[in-house]
């Protein structure tokens, strides 16, 4: 195998597949990522065994044909690190891989290809083709309420729904559900439902660069694969059953309390600063056209601040998480958003005054 390629035709698709190599692994191959050449392509493979990408990449001439793989991290600090326009000259040498640009040569380790991991052929149940602006918006709109390392693993991903004519993604951590449906063109019988990895919905959103351009979308009954230009993304789905999200959004509220959202954002910036640094937690105090926000910490200090909002009705006052509050804030669009309540006990429902495609549910804390 031998190559010759630009600095930058190598480094933009080498730095996304090198986002799915873990380097911690216990099978060596995998901290790898897997060169192949065909004529005047490089096709670059990396995967941690539940994610895979393949980016492909234009050489500047027809190389020798042939496979190898080359350590991930230190491929992509070498390219990094060389200066712009740089040509790089890529050969194998049995059990090395030789690396020259300028004045500059580099020999790096390699283990056979044949030793690499592939993702099986998947047999799609349903093909999508849709904006890349459109998924890109559903993951933005919810991502950030998937849960980290949740024992309910279920949990630690989001869940994408189709039916007829929409794309829904909801995700939750148990103390709060977002989610977001967007139109799209797809005519499917019932509906799917396929719970995506966290770690892949991340790596996913960072291809999706240009809102115009379409994402071929094909789910199975274990994964789930994106074509995005050059790229193919693959990912095993999560075994398990996500919750009924419709039966944890409440329905039961009665009062409604509209606000400029920059505004209150700044308040509870401010007034976070002073929250416990564990529970994060703060007092909302509503009453006539007027919200109090209060928090506290255990060194006795205290934040309180009032914001002019548009609100009627009895007083009430409930605890939250103050963080949970901002990311809603923070994803929503508009100038003033929607807050709807019932009482000290039940979960606040979060949304933009029009309704929009969004909507963010979030409990309460006992302070």
């Amino acid at each position: 195998m031998k190559f010759t390629i630009t600095r930058e035709a190598l480094l933009k698709p080498l730095q996304l597949v090198a986002g799915v190599v873990e380097r911690r692994q216990t099978l060596p191959v995998l901290s790898n990522v897997l060169l192949e050449v065909k004529g005047n392509q490089l096709s670059l493979t990396g995967t941690d065994l539940e994610v895979e990408m393949v980016g492909k990449a234009e050489l500047l001439e027809p190389g020798v044909d042939g496979e190898i793989t080359v350590p991930a991290k230190k491929l992509m600090d070498i390219c990094k690190s060389l200066p712009d326009q740089s040509t790089i000259e890529i050969s194998q040498d049995e059990h090395k891989v030789q690396m020259a640009t300028g004045r500059s040569k580099f020999v790096l380790s390699s283990l056979p290809a044949n030793e690499f991991p592939n993702v099986d052929d998947i047999e799609a149940q349903v093909n999508i083709s849709v904006p890349q602006k459109q998924l890109r918006r559903v993951i933005d709109r919810t991502a950030f309420a998937m849960a980290q390392q949740d024992v309910r693993y279920y949990l630690n991903g989001l869940l994408l729904e189709v039916k007829s004519e929409e794309l829904r993604a909801v995700a939750t951590d148990g103390h709060r559900l977002a989610t977001c449906g967007v139109a799209v063109d797809v005519a499917v019988d019932g509906k799917t439902q396929v719970i995506v990895p966290r770690k892949a919905v991340l790596e996913l959103a960072k291809l999706l660069t240009d809102p115009e351009a379409m994402v071929e979308l094909q789910v199975s009954t274990n994964h789930v694969r994106a074509q995005v230009g050059d790229y193919t993304f693959t990912s095993k789905l999560v075994d398990g059953k996500f919750p009924d999200y419709e039966r944890v959004i409440p329905r039961n509220g009665n009062k409604t309390l509209i606000a400029d959202r920059q505004a209150l954002r700044h308040v509870f910036q401010r007034t976070a600063i002073l929250s416990n640094e564990k529970y994060r937690g703060v007092r909302l105090l509503l009453e006539d056209n007027n919200l109090q926000v209060v928090a506290n910490n255990p060194e006795q200090e205290q934040a309180e601040e009032s914001i002019g909002v548009e609100f009627q009705g009895e007083s009430l006052e409930i605890g939250f998480n103050v963080s949970y509050l901002q990311d809603v804030l923070s994803v929503l669009e508009g100038d003033d958003m929607k807050m709807t309540l019932a009482d000290p006990n039940s979960s606040a429902v979060m949304e933009e005054v029009d309704g929009g495609d969004s909507l963010y549910v979030v409990m309460p804390m006992r302070l």
